[in-house]
């Protein structure tokens, strides 16, 4: 049950990890993170006359009408670009939303790193901390995007909120699928975050389960320890070295010897007599 279910978060970590990697590459790459409308409304029958639209990422802005329709102007974080903008408010967005576009890069580069090293820990499972090395990196990614999509929200909404109402002009915005994909791609790579975290923790949960106890490699600390030592540690002598005595031991036996009374002395037994017997014949008569 368990290998199933490391499978299950290995697969669903790289998928997750994939599509996060591709939405936040298409979304830094491509230029409809917002879209402006600005016009002006004709009194006489109430109608709307588009005076300039445009969409904008981080690398580019391209007008679809207007003076400047079907013209592509790089976003020039240095110098102005030579473009004609109908107010200075519409300038002033495009301007402010530069301040957010370090933080999808670093996003990009952090899950890329990330989806790397969670490609290699999927091939070398053994090595158990990569997958808790890429969730970090993917949670890193996520944080930066984030950061990123609230800096160009609210550098949108500061000028927008700044903007003088006039009853005869009128001007629309709303973000496009670019920022559409970024954002998802933040909810993607928290889940592979998430997930690559996990899965560290069941690998390693796994790896201490089958680990063997460490008192198994130790000899026991018994009065057999000395002679069942010799197994575990081939290298040490035989016969096993004699234990050094105790001051207590040897104390309490020098008190055993000078409370014990000394043996009275015996009387030596007198020697042994011998009697000889002399048998004497009779002489012949």
């Amino acid at each position: 049950m368990s290998s199933c279910s490391s499978r299950a978060l290995t697969i669903l970590s790289t998928v997750f990890g994939a599509c996060g990697l591709l939405l936040v590459g298409v979304a830094v790459s491509t230029d409809y993170w917002l879209i402006m409308v600005e016009g002006i409304i004709l009194q006489q029958n109430q109608s709307m006359e588009v005076k300039m639209a445009l969409h904008s990422g981080l690398w580019r802005v391209c007008f679809v009408a207007g003076s400047e329709n079907g013209r592509c102007v790089a976003s020039e974080y240095f110098t102005e670009p030579d473009i004609e903008i109908t107010t200075e408010n519409t300038a002033n967005i495009l301007k402010m939303v530069r301040t957010a576009t370090p933080f999808p890069m670093v996003s990009l580069l952090f899950v890329f790193t990330a989806f790397v090293i969670s490609n290699i820990g999927h091939i070398r499972p053994q090595r158990t901390i990569l997958a808790f090395v890429s969730g970090i990196f993917f949670i890193l990614s996520g944080l930066s995007l984030v950061v990123g999509l609230v800096l160009y929200i609210s550098s949108i909404n500061d000028e927008v909120m700044n903007r003088p109402r006039e009853p005869e002009q009128f001007f629309n915005y709303h973000y496009g699928w670019s920022f559409a994909f970024a954002a998802s791609s933040f909810l993607l790579k928290e889940g592979a975050g998430v997930l690559s975290v996990y899965l560290f923790m069941k690998r390693y949960a796994e790896e201490e389960m089958y680990r063997p106890h460490p008192a198994l490699y130790r000899p026991r600390l018994s009065e057999s320890s000395d002679y069942s030592g010799q197994f575990l540690h081939p290298e040490s002598s035989w016969p096993p070295p004699k234990r050094g005595r105790s001051t207590s031991e040897a104390s309490s036996d020098i008190s055993i010897q000078l409370n014990q009374t000394p043996p009275a002395p015996q009387t030596p037994l007198p020697p042994p007599h011998y009697h000889t017997h002399v048998h004497m014949s009779a002489s012949p008569c």
